[in-house]
């Protein structure tokens, strides 16, 4: 017999002998000791320190979630225009629906859903039209009134208490500076008009393309969410069904109850206003209903504009006024209409909403501060809605009060 058949005959009787131990064993076991045998088989390192297993694992995880999550947000940013008008037609169906569902009780479905928009339409334009009309009724009065409050403002700044002054030459130099700097940046201020203007358009463009999905949104929209759910394997159904019901209750549940208090922010404003005799109450009002939609920061910016258009018309008591009574219609928002309009739908701690808002606006600007408490809202109310969670632990104790109980 030759040296190979020697060698081949002792491995095959030290093969079975090896292995007997795992006749009759379970497939875990056999993969267990294949992984002992050789770890690069099944990527199991068993002299790996146990810490530096579970943190490869969860680091590999993570990475996979970012990518995702960077994939997602490349995507929408490739169909910008595209994701907006979806976005805003899911608003728009969102407030319109309760007035379709009241008027679908008397007349057929598609009547009701052309109603509901003439509704809308002719809300919108009854305000544009009452802001014009309020400017332009006010316009002679007003330019007296703000001729002689910027020069109250202007005698203020120069003879006032302030600890630095401003004189009437120092304004009319940075009057020059600034049409000096328009002349020397006419030719690109002519180019960002050009491209304003195909601004224009786009939005138009979004509109009308809003418009239209709001439209077989509220009129086949559960057939729509119906028809999309039975593409789907059947053990995933429910999952998907109770996500997007968990998430169209809270999306919808922040888009009414913010329209809801922008519009009650904007009357009280208008009364204030109306009361103290600011001018243009009207169009400050409808800055107020605007800046309702852009959380933190939209409510204070209002009432900026609001105080500096008191203290130019109405002096600085008025403005002191107007100041103090929209940072009261905040508080009156903070703690009377959200809890009551929005309950537990959009239940987020004010961190969040303030790190959502400064991530959207750094990504996307004004846009993506408006959308980005929405869209964390729906991801929360989904993520609570499909997830197992554990019984809640206790509070935990201060070093301090460990010590008093020790004693």
């Amino acid at each position: 017999m030759s040296d190979q058949d020697s060698t081949a005959q002792t491995a095959s009787d030290r093969g079975p002998a090896s292995n007997r131990h795992l006749v009759g064993a379970s497939p875990a076991a056999r993969k267990v000791a294949g992984a002992r045998r050789n770890p690069s088989v099944v990527g199991y390192e068993e002299s790996a320190p146990a810490w530096l297993r579970v943190a490869a694992g969860w680091s590999w995880r993570m990475l996979t979630v970012v990518a995702a999550v960077v994939l997602v947000f490349y995507a929408t940013s490739r169909v910008q225009l595209l994701f907006i008008a979806v976005f805003l037609a899911f608003v728009f169906t969102a407030v319109l629906r309760p007035i379709v569902d009241f008027f679908n009780k008397v007349m057929p479905r598609a009547l009701a859903v052309l109603l509901g928009l003439l509704s809308a339409v002719a809300f919108v334009a009854g305000l544009i039209t009452y802001v014009v009309a309020s400017v332009t009724g006010q316009w002679e009065s007003l330019s007296k009134q703000f001729s002689t409050g910027i020069d109250q403002v202007i005698n203020y700044l120069e003879h006032g208490p302030l600890p630095v002054t401003v004189t009437q030459h120092d304004i009319n130099q940075w009057v020059a500076y600034g049409q000096q700097w328009l002349q020397t940046h006419s030719s690109e201020l002519a180019g960002q008009a050009a491209s304003s203007a195909g601004s224009a358009v786009q939005v138009l463009t979004v509109l009308a393309l809003a418009t239209f999905c709001t439209v077989f949104f509220l009129a086949r929209g559960r057939g729509m969410w119906t028809w999309f759910l039975n593409q789907l394997p059947a053990r995933s159904r429910e999952s998907w069904k109770a996500a997007g019901g968990v998430g169209w209750y809270t999306f919808s549940g922040y888009a009414r109850g913010t329209v809801i208090i922008a519009v009650t922010d904007a009357v009280l404003a208008a009364i204030i206003l109306l009361v103290v005799g600011v001018p243009l109450a009207a169009p400050l009002a409808v800055l107020v209903f605007i800046g309702a939609f852009i959380p933190l920061v939209g409510a204070p910016a209002a009432m900026v504009i609001a105080m500096v258009v008191a203290l130019a018309a109405n002096g600085l008591v008025k403005a002191i006024v107007v100041g103090i009574g929209i940072a009261l219609i905040g508080q009156f928002e903070g703690h009377v209409l959200q809890p009551l309009v929005m309950g537990k739908q959009v239940s987020l701690h004010p961190v969040v909403v303030a790190l959502a808002v400064t991530t959207g606006t750094l990504v996307a600007g004004i846009l993506g501060a408006v959308i980005s408490v929405p869209l964390v809202a729906v991801a929360w109310a989904v993520f609570s809605r499909l997830r197992h969670q554990d019984p809640p632990m206790d509070e935990l104790a201060t070093p301090a009060d460990d010590d008093d109980t020790d004693e």
